[in-house]
């Protein structure tokens, strides 16, 4: 929580998860990339994995977006490979687009699948994001 962002997550389902997940500074204004810190222990292993982000701006759907993270050749991503129940602890950069988020209520729906037809989720979180100010 920050002058300017509130951002907060949780669990889209009722299964227990192991996850933790950490963004520094937890700020938007005039920022364009963040550190995240990530500590997971899958509940399967992870030669396939991927991620499709749906955010909405103040209950309006703004974005629809799909990455393979892993594909299981030549991944550059050290979540990839994982096994079920193994701890994974990794630190990365998330870089934003040069977008100035405008003031509102951000819902950004998290699904993760082992699986190219989505089918298998292995994680669904929920995250609440709230702009308190405009950037311009």
């Amino acid at each position: 929580m920050s002058s300017d962002l509130e951002l907060s997550y949780t669990f889209c389902d009722s299964t227990a998860h192991t996850l933790m997940f950490n963004l520094t500074p937890c700020n938007i204004m005039k920022r364009y990339v963040w550190k995240a810190a990530l500590n997971w222990i899958p509940r399967s292993d992870i030669t396939f994995l991927k991620l499709v982000f749906d955010v909405l701006y103040d209950g309006a759907k703004a974005l629809h977006w799909k990455q393979v993270l892993c594909s299981g050749a030549d991944d550059e991503y050290s979540i990839c490979g994982a096994v079920k129940g193994e701890t994974i602890a990794t630190e990365f950069d998330i870089k934003g687009s040069r977008i100035n988020f405008p003031k509102g209520n951000y819902n950004v729906l998290l699904h993760g699948f082992t699986d190219d037809s989505e089918n298998n989720r292995i994680i669904c979180l929920n995250f609440t994001m709230v702009v308190k100010q405009d950037a311009f």
